[in-house]
C-alpha cells in the first residue's frame, strides 16, 4: 500500500475551521516541520471545501497570529460526514471511531504522505496509517475515552456524556460499563499503534500511558499559548464594573449552565456596597446544536432573572473586534481588558489554555479543580497564590464573591503571581519542545 509515499507530513485535520485549541497547535504543528525539515512537504487532510493553500495560510496568521513559511497543500475529503456525530445518535463514540478510519481511506488513497499526523484525536486510524506505510505521530489534546468516564458510569453521575436515563438505570449503567470498557481496551490497542504520541498535560499524560502503554513513546508537549501580547498589559485596572469572561466554544463539555447558576447565585449574596458585576460569554459556534445552545443559555438567564447582566459574544475574530479588547489567541476570541475573573467551568478540562492566557492577562482565573488547571496551571507561583479552584455552584459563586471583596493590594499580588506563572507555557517552549519531541523520528525516516 506504501508504493507511492510522498516525502511529507500529512495532518489529519477534518475541521481546519473549529476555531479552536486543536486548529491552533494544527498551524504551530505546520510551522514547526517547515522550519525543522523544510525539504518535507505539509499535506492538510480537511473536508472544508473551500479550503486552499492561500486560504488556510492567511486563516492561521489571521485568526492565530502563525506565519507559515509555505503555504500547506491541501486534499479535499468527501466523507466528513462519517465523522459527525449527529450522524450517530446512538453508541457516538464507536461511531465516529470507526467513521474515522472510512475518512483516513479516502485520504491516503488520494496522497499518501511518509509522515502521517493526527492532530484530532482519531486514534482509530493508527492501524490503518500502519498499513500504509506512514510513521504516525499524535497530538493528543484529550483521550477519546478516560478511566475518569468509567468511574461516572459506575457511579451512576449524570453528566454530558452520561445521560440522566442511562445514569438512574442499573441495567443501561452496566451495559454502558461493558461498551466503554470494550471501547477502551480497542482504543489501548489502536493507541499503541502511534510512533509517537505527544500529549498537551500531565493529566492527559496519565491517562494514555495507561490506556495505550507506550510511556517511552509519550511525550508532555505543552499546547502553545501566545501570551506575549498579554503579557504586557498592566495589572492596575480602572474601578469600573466588575467584569467576569468566560472564553470558550460552546459545546456541552464547558458546563456553561453551571456557570449561570453560579453567577446567579453569587448576585443573590453580593454584598449591597458593592458594584454589581457582569457575566459575558465568549465563543464559537460550530454548528446549529452550538447555536441551540446559546439561546437555551440565554432563555435561562432570563429564568435565573439575571438576563440583563450577561451578555454574549459569537464566532469574534480579530480583525473585526475594536481595540478596546485583547486578544485570546488559542481560542481566536476576545478577552474584554476591563476583566476581573475568569471562570472555567469543564470538569477534566484537558489543559485549559484559555487560562494560561487569563493569568498572563493580569486576570484572576476560576477554574475547575480538575485536570489541567488543578495540576499544571493554577498552582502556587514563588509561593503566592495564583488563582480559584471550584468544582460546584456554591464553589463557583464563593469563588467569584471572594474576587470582587478582594482587597486591590491582594489582587495586584495574586496577578502578578499568575503571570508569572503563565510565562511557563508560552509558544516559544512549544516550539522548542514539540521539535525536541519529533526531531528523531524525523531524522530516523530521512
Amino acid at each position: 500500500m506504501g508504493r507511492n509515499r510522498k516525502r511529507a507530513v500529512g495532518f489529519f485535520h477534518p475541521y481546519t475551521n473549529d476555531g479552536g485549541g486543536g486548529e491552533r497547535v494544527l498551524w504551530c504543528a505546520v510551522k514547526a516541520i517547515q522550519e525543522e525539515s523544510p525539504d518535507l512537504d505539509c499535506v492538510v487532510y480537511t473536508g472544508d471545501h473551500d479550503a486552499s493553500p492561500q486560504s488556510l495560510t492567511g486563516r492561521a496568521l489571521d485568526r492565530f497570529g502563525v506565519k507559515l513559511l509555505n503555504p500547506p497543500k491541501v486534499v479535499h475529503l468527501y466523507k466528513r460526514k462519517w465523522v459527525e456525530e449527529t450522524t450517530y445518535p446512538h453508541f457516538t463514540m464507536i461511531g465516529q471511531s470507526l467513521g474515522s478510519v472510512y475518512l483516513l481511506w479516502e485520504a491516503l488513497c488520494k496522497f499518501t504522505t511518509f509522515y502521517y499526523f493526527d492532530t484530532s484525536g482519531y486514534a482509530f486510524t493508527y492501524p490503518l496509517a500502519r498499513m500504509f506505510g506512514c510513521k504516525v505521530i499524535y497530538y493528543t489534546h484529550y483521550p477519546t475515552i478516560s478511566l475518569d468516564m468509567l468511574s461516572r458510569v459506575r457511579e451512576r453521575t449524570s453528566m454530558y456524556n452520561n445521560d440522566a436515563l442511562i445514569a438512574q438505570s442499573t441495567w443501561l449503567s452496566r451495559c454502558k460499563i461493558i461498551y466503554y470498557t470494550i471501547f477502551s481496551l480497542i482504543y489501548g490497542f489502536v493507541g499503541s499503534c502511534a510512533h509517537l504520541a505527544m500529549v498537551n498535560s500531565s493529566w492527559t499524560q496519565s491517562h494514555i500511558e495507561e490506556l495505550w502503554g507506550i510511556p517511552h513513546r509519550t511525550k508532555r508537549v505543552y499546547p502553545p499559548c501566545d501570551t506575549s501580547g498579554l503579557q504586557v498589559l498592566p495589572l492596575e485596572r480602572p474601578s469600573k464594573t466588575p467584569i467576569i469572561i468566560s472564553v470558550s466554544q460552546f459545546r456541552p463539555e464547558k458546563a456553561h449552565t453551571l456557570q449561570l447558576e453560579a453567577f446567579s447565585v453569587a448576585l443573590k449574596k453580593l454584598d449591597a456596597d458593592l458594584p454589581r458585576p457582569k457575566l459575558q460569554f465568549v465563543g464559537g459556534c460550530r454548528n446549529k446544536s452550538d447555536k441551540e445552545r446559546v439561546q437555551n443559555l440565554k432563555n435561562k438567564a432570563i429564568d435565573l432573572k439575571v438576563d440583563g447582566d450577561v451578555e454574549f459574544y459569537k464566532n469574534l475574530m480579530y480583525r473585526f473586534v475594536p481595540v478596546k479588547y485583547i486578544l485570546d489567541p488559542f481560542y481566536n476570541f476576545w478577552l474584554v481588558l476591563l476583566q476581573e475573573s475568569t471562570p472555567v467551568s469543564m470538569t477534566d478540562e484537558h489543559f485549559g489554555t484559555s487560562v494560561v492566557e487569563y493569568m498572563a492577562a493580569g486576570a484572576i482565573p476560576i477554574a475547575h479543580n480538575s485536570a489541567g488547571p488543578k495540576m499544571d496551571i493554577v498552582l502556587e507561583e514563588d509561593g503566592q497564590q495564583t488563582g480559584l479552584l471550584a468544582s460546584s455552584v456554591e464553589e463557583y459563586a464563593v469563588a467569584i464573591l471572594n474576587i470582587i471583596r478582594m482587597p486591590e493590594t491582594e489582587r495586584l499580588t495574586m496577578a502578578a503571581a499568575a503571570r508569572r506563572r503563565a510565562g511557563r507555557f508560552s509558544e516559544q517552549r512549544f516550539y522548542q519542545d514539540f521539535k525536541d519531541a519529533i526531531r528523531p523520528i524525523l531524522n530516523h525516516g530521512s
